[in-house]
């Protein structure tokens, strides 16, 4: 499967998921060579591995860390990806869902095991 994404910041980046197994995705993405080589020095010069790098990244995302939803929001808004008022109403469901869970005393991995409890008992969801 083939995913293409164009922005301003940069001219084309093609993504590409490849399957190395049945539980294992790789990513491959094209960018020029002069900032390959300047990730490169960075993570070499902050001793980190490529793969370290971007895992480590996902995983903030997709955990909601504040700084990379902080860098993700602003760059939605420098590249236009989202309307100010599509965005206004984002942010106002992230922080009610917030807002909810606390109250409820619900933790992310509570959440995962009633959703997984919500799989097993309905599998045709």
């Amino acid at each position: 499967m083939i995913y293409t994404k164009y922005s301003r910041a940069v001219a084309h980046w093609g993504f590409v998921c490849m399957s190395d197994s049945d539980t294992k995705k790789k990513v491959v993405f094209n960018d020029t060579d002069v900032r390959h080589a300047q990730l490169k020095v960075r993570l070499q010069y902050d001793g980190i591995s490529q793969a370290e790098f971007f895992r480590s990244f996902i995983t903030g995302y997709l955990e909601k860390d504040k700084s990379i939803m902080d860098f993700i929001k602003r760059y939605k808004e420098n590249n236009k990806k989202m309307s100010k008022r599509n965005m206004k109403y984002i942010i106002r469901d992230n922080d009610q869902a917030e807002d909810l869970l606390s109250k409820f005393g619900i933790e992310d991995d509570e959440l995962e095991n009633i959703f997984d409890i919500i799989a097993k008992s309905n599998p045709e969801l």
